[in-house]
């Protein structure tokens, strides 16, 4: 047999295989519970234990090198490519291999990130763990939850001072973060809980600014990246929503719910400033759409220091307004519809649900 047609074999049978693996992994996101049991509680820890250990302590993000460098070579393989339409150097079997390169390309990526991360998506996760029933909730349910955050959020910027905030070094609110977690499985959250620590500075802080970012996880390393320009107000319980998503709750609205369980067992009431300051934005967000008036009144009810707060939000974002921001959020919009976020972009707004259903259980926020 030619070596030719072994190659050609060993390519279809490496192709066939790959398929295989895929039709598995669609079939497993029809079983949720299997996928907890299995996959979000059983093979998944040891998955992200795995690259914390591996990557934590790596000063710099190993994530955002990797995410730079695919980002160098699909450059310069478009550049070659442009290179050889303009000669008109492109023949058969270039296109041939092109799409043989990139068919493999996105199997590997599809397999890779559902496996190490993503199958997370299909579970179902903080409800069936605490057994809450996010049912439909009403505008009654939004005020009584906005009363609830108001004063939460007015009380504890008090707390913090009456002139601008004093904050700690990011490191040491990582560190806060981590302790936070440890806390709430000591308060009955045994499923957070969360040893070795992989939560780092973002070195894309400034193009995040215009690409609308806060924080993000990745799934091929699993570090915790932070972008630290945001208001330093907002790091605790951003740093806490991406701990969430190492440790498996994968979609934006859980990992929202789950920060806020965490940040909300810290001694540090910058963590619960952080969190109730945000989760007030949320759910009066929400309220503003279906009743403007009671809104507009629980604006007014904010202690002044919390209404500079805001303003300085704002105005954060303001400054980095710009024509590429809306098409990045098209598809990141689409990458949470394709995962079983049917909201999108909205679905962080979906922990006003959490919230509404945990304080009707538990009679608390």
């Amino acid at each position: 047999m030619k070596k030719g047609n072994n190659f050609k074999i060993v390519t279809i049978s490496a192709a066939f295989c790959l398929l295989i693996i895929i039709v598995f992994i669609k079939v497993a996101t029809f079983y949720p519970h299997w996928i907890e049991k299995n996959y979000s509680r059983g093979v998944y820890p040891n998955i992200s234990w795995l690259y914390r250990t591996t990557f934590g302590w790596i000063p710099i993000s190993v994530g955002d090198i990797l995410y730079l460098t695919a980002g160098v070579l699909l450059l310069l393989n478009v550049v070659k490519l442009f290179k050889k339409l303009i000669h008109k150097q492109i023949e058969r079997e270039d296109v041939r291999k092109t799409i043989q390169k990139a068919f493999f390309f996105f199997c590997i990526i599809y397999i890779y990130f559902n496996l190490s991360w993503g199958l997370n998506y299909n579970r179902p996760g903080i409800a069936y763990q605490l057994q809450l029933n996010s049912k439909k909730h009403n505008v009654e349910d939004l005020k009584v939850l906005t009363e609830n955050l108001l004063k939460k959020v007015n009380e504890c910027r008090v707390m913090l001072g009456n002139g601008r905030i004093k904050y700690k070094p990011y490191p040491k609110i990582f560190s806060e973060a981590q302790t936070a977690y440890r806390q709430s499985t000591s308060a009955g959250f045994s499923f957070l809980a969360y040893d070795t620590r992989s939560v780092k500075r973002s070195l894309f802080g400034r193009m995040g600014n215009y690409l609308g970012f806060l924080g993000y996880y990745n799934p091929f390393t699993g570090e915790a990246q932070l972008n630290l320009t945001m208001p330093n107000f907002l790091i605790p319980y951003v740093t806490c929503h991406e701990i969430a998503h190492q440790l498996g709750y994968a979609s934006e609205s859980e990992a929202n719910f789950v920060g806020y369980l965490a940040a909300t067992q810290s001694t540090d009431t910058l963590f619960h400033y952080s969190t109730y300051f945000d989760l007030f934005n949320y759910a009066n967000g929400e309220l503003y759409q279906k009743d403007s008036v009671a809104a507009k009144e629980n604006y007014n009810k904010l202690s002044p220091l919390v209404k500079s707060d805001i303003k300085e939000l704002r105005e954060y974002w303001q400054k980095s307004d710009n024509i590429i921001e809306p098409i990045i959020k098209v598809f990141y919009d689409h990458y949470l519809k394709a995962n079983q976020q049917s909201k999108g972009v909205k679905s962080y707004n979906e922990v006003t649900g959490w919230l509404i259903a945990y304080s009707k259980k538990y009679g608390k926020i």
